[in-house]
């Protein structure tokens, strides 16, 4: 038990030094080497003088004060008598607590180095084999680009909790109950990734769903749900009428940026944008004009034959070099960097052919914006309306899978062939020279070439 009482350290004070000596602190011992420093000035800190191999050392113990800010009698004697605990073990306290405090400052500096972004962008990066395709990527890193990173980006990974889970999906929880959806569970495979490589605790996870967000958010199927009552639309993706194709076309053949071409490609195969963005020249023959998907970049998983149209092929012959062939592995469709273009570029293609005045003029039949993905709605519509092609042939050529078992078995053929000839049907249909809706004639050429 020390000597000093809780009142006598309160009450105590500097004596003050004799004329003309220098002023210097005194202090009150407690015992077992814990002592009160009085300065001059009235300050009070907490001292533990200790020997450890001959060598007797002092540690600061903190200011005299109420806690929490200052350090009162009783809590001065606990950490007094951890410190000589730990020299009585042969451990100098002193280089204990720099190396504690070396410690912590390198945990620092690895939180700030780890940031939520450093760390989804190495995540993005060790998932690349799990996608089809470069398009799937870039949906990842362009949505936690536009809403995550604004928020958690510079935020060390391992200091972000539920509270910031939430200040990210809060304000497009409602809105874009889609996009807000897969945006959590993009976070949460950051968090978990995060956690593997133990750069935050094991165990919880922020933008877990259940247990966690599910009593704080509502549930997105209903939100989409009432998203579409509150619109008036179907879950549809806005589509192009088919009788305007031939109109837009003509406006998009105006266009020389490769965004525009692979928009073309795209609604001449009636492929799917992330597969025409993905193509690669080794996947095209040219002199048997067929384009041949890999399974790993289709959404069904199975190999899947695009017979080429002539204007399909007019499109990939505007894009082979001026000398020689292309490299096998480049992309058809590639960025000013060498890589595939994203979805991105389409979106800002549509985005910029709807502008100007009298506002949007490409619309869907519900007068919303068409989306790149809408013109196979487009195609399926201009079969089923206006052509005698069986459905099944429409399907084949949209990649759709046979949900009927008994039928799956006996199709074994992609129907190439009957497939030709209504993309060939298509194109021209595409390429008409009168665009009635628009009422003004639009030339073949200017279309098809």
């Amino acid at each position: 038990m020390g000597t000093l009482t809780a009142r006598q350290v309160a009450a105590a004070k500097h004596p003050g030094n004799p004329a003309g000596a220098k002023p210097r602190p005194v202090t009150l011992a407690d015992g077992e080497g814990l002592f009160l420093q009085i300065t001059p000035a009235g300050s009070k800190s907490w001292l533990l003088r200790y020997t450890l191999a001959g060598r007797t050392r002092e540690a600061g113990l903190g200011s005299y004060g109420e806690a929490p800010d200052g350090v009162p009698l009783a809590a001065a004697r606990d950490k007094a008598k951890a410190l000589r605990a730990l020299a009585k073990e042969g451990t100098d306290p002193i280089d204990a607590r720099r190396e504690t405090k070396r410690a912590a400052d390198a945990e620092a500096r690895k939180a700030a180095t780890h940031t939520f972004r450093a760390v989804a962008e190495a995540c993005i990066a060790a998932r690349e084999g799990e996608w089809k395709n470069a398009v799937h990527r870039a949906q990842w890193g362009s949505t936690l680009t536009t809403y995550a990173y604004p928020i958690l980006g510079d935020r060390p990974v391992a200091k972000i909790g539920t509270d910031d889970v939430l200040a990210v999906l809060q304000p497009v929880w409602s809105s874009k109950p889609e996009t807000a959806s897969r945006l959590r569970g993009r976070m949460e495979a950051v968090f978990d990734y995060a956690a593997a490589l133990n750069l935050r605790p094991r165990g919880f996870n922020p933008a877990t769903w259940r247990g966690n967000l599910q009593p704080l958010l509502g549930s997105p199927n209903k939100m989409k749900a009432r998203l579409r009552e509150a619109t008036g639309t179907k879950g549809h993706h806005p589509a192009l009428p088919f009788k305007r194709i031939g109109a837009f076309m003509a406006a998009l053949a105006e266009r020389p940026a490769t965004s525009a071409m692979a928009l073309r490609f795209a609604i001449l195969t009636a492929a799917r944008t992330g597969e025409v963005l993905g193509a690669r020249w080794r996947e095209i023959d040219m002199q048997d004009a067929i384009w041949t998907i890999p399974g790993a970049r289709m959404k069904a998983g199975r190999e899947h034959r695009v017979p080429l149209s002539g204007a399909a092929l007019a499109v990939l012959r505007g894009l082979l070099p001026a000398e020689g062939a292309p490299d096998p592995a480049e992309h058809v469709f590639a960025s000013a960097g060498g890589g595939a273009l994203s979805q991105m570029a389409l979106l800002m293609l549509l985005r910029r052919m709807n502008e100007g005045e009298g506002g949007p003029h490409w619309l869907d039949a519900e007068s919303r914006t068409i989306t790149a993905h809408g013109f196979r709605s487009t195609f399926r519509d201009w079969v089923g309306e206006t052509t005698s092609f069986p459905l099944e042939i429409a399907e084949a050529a949209l990649a759709h899978t046979i949900r009927d078992k008994a039928q799956a078995a006996y199709e074994r053929g992609d129907k190439l062939a009957k497939r030709r000839k209504m993309m060939e049907a298509w194109a021209a249909y595409c390429g008409r020279a009168a665009a009635a809706s628009d009422g003004k004639v639009v030339p073949l050429g200017a279309v098809m070439g």
